[in-house]
């Protein structure tokens, strides 16, 4: 069996079909970025690399023929996240180099994925291909939010159990990324009556402990990070839950758009009553002001002294966040740890994004005929 994977940037491909347990001969890969095919030729060294996927010239192919096209073409131009430009994008008109070589290799099976478009583009490539999408969520398969469309003549069950992994599960317990205090005065919240924010001082105690995570596609959103208060992207400054799911990782990862996973550490505290004025500054010499319960925290870890008072001692859950480590944004697209660690951490980033969540792929690959 001959596989010919276009635009196969790190080659999930080839993680996926040994992941279904498909025996293939020869993987042809097309892909331009050199820093993917060095992470594709260090992972798979037999992998016959051949370029552009304008340039590839059928004929040059194997006499026996490739039994399985598959790829996923630039999704910029139709991402729903993007501008849509549609089929007016250069880059999604590569998409019709994937048509030219299905029609000139006639593959037994092919699959192509691309992300969630509007309906009018879904349309032109389902009438090229000949047949309809399918819609999965990578959620079902990993903790990672990530809804895209898959079309193939490949016959397969679709997905509809959810293996339940969140943040949490795909954490590494060693990390070289540093916490960063999430200010209370910055971060979003919002009410949900079924889930409830951790207080992390007596401000976010005062102004938001109360309020909830925003749930979202299987995200809990708890909070913004400050830093980034001023990016245009609204993924750069969203922090989650470990709890939930991550949301999708980007195809430009770096430049501080790596999900933000909020991390907790537990202090000592007691709930006082004090003034505050409309900043939340304490202003306990303004008679005029109403007093308000706060929680104070204790700077050295300790429990206040145990008195018959049981307000005078509270454990107050402190928030930070940290950016999610290559490693672990490689679990959420379920790919083997440090698959791509033969570049550098930005590149590993963007290759990431850039990929198939594996085990998406090998549980529609599972219908492959293996005697083919």
């Amino acid at each position: 069996m001959n596989v010919l994977s276009l635009f196969d940037g790190m080659s999930c491909g080839q993680i996926a079909l040994n992941k279904a347990g498909v025996k293939y001969d020869t993987y042809f890969a097309s892909e331009i970025d050199k820093y993917a095919i060095k992470v594709a030729q260090a992972n798979y060294p037999n992998t016959v690399q051949i370029g552009d996927v304008t340039k590839v010239d059928y004929t040059k192919l194997p006499i026996g023929g490739i039994d399985l096209l598959m790829g996923g073409s630039p999704c910029q131009g139709f991402s729903v996240a993007g501008k849509q430009l549609n089929f007016d994008d250069p880059r999604s008109k590569l998409f019709f180099e994937f048509v030219r070589l299905k029609d000139e290799l006639k593959p037994k099976y092919f699959l192509m994925e691309n992300v969630s478009m509007k309906q009018d583009a879904q349309d032109i490539i389902s009438r090229y291909l000949g047949v309809k999408p399918v819609v999965i969520n990578s959620s079902l398969f990993s903790a990672q939010n990530r809804k895209r469309l898959y079309w193939t003549n490949i016959p397969f069950d679709v997905p509809t159990q959810d293996k339940g992994l969140v943040l949490k599960d795909i954490l590494e317990a060693d990390h070289n990324e540093p916490p960063v205090p999430i200010n209370p005065r910055n971060a979003r919240h919002h009410r949900n009556p079924y889930q409830k924010a951790l207080c992390t001082t007596a401000t976010m105690y005062k102004g938001a402990g109360n309020n909830g995570m925003t749930l979202v596609d299987s995200t809990l959103e708890v909070g913004h990070a400050e830093q980034y208060a001023h990016y245009r992207h609204e993924q750069a400054k969203r922090v989650y839950h470990m709890n939930g799911k991550s949301p999708t990782l980007l195809t430009m990862q770096g430049g501080n758009r790596e999900p933000k996973v909020a991390t907790y550490s537990t202090k000592g505290g007691r709930i006082v009553n004090r003034r505050l004025d409309k900043n939340g500054v304490r202003k306990d010499y303004q008679m005029d002001l109403p007093l308000e319960p706060q929680v104070e925290v204790r700077a050295d870890d300790k429990s206040n002294c145990l008195t018959t008072v049981q307000k005078d001692n509270v454990v107050v859950e402190g928030m930070t966040w940290r950016k999610l480590t290559p490693l672990e944004c490689e679990r959420l697209q379920t790919v083997p740890d440090n698959y791509t660690n033969h570049v550098s951490k930005t590149q590993r980033y963007k290759m990431i994004g850039n990929g198939w969540t594996v085990d998406v792929i090998a549980h529609i690959l599972k219908g492959v005929d293996n005697e083919d």
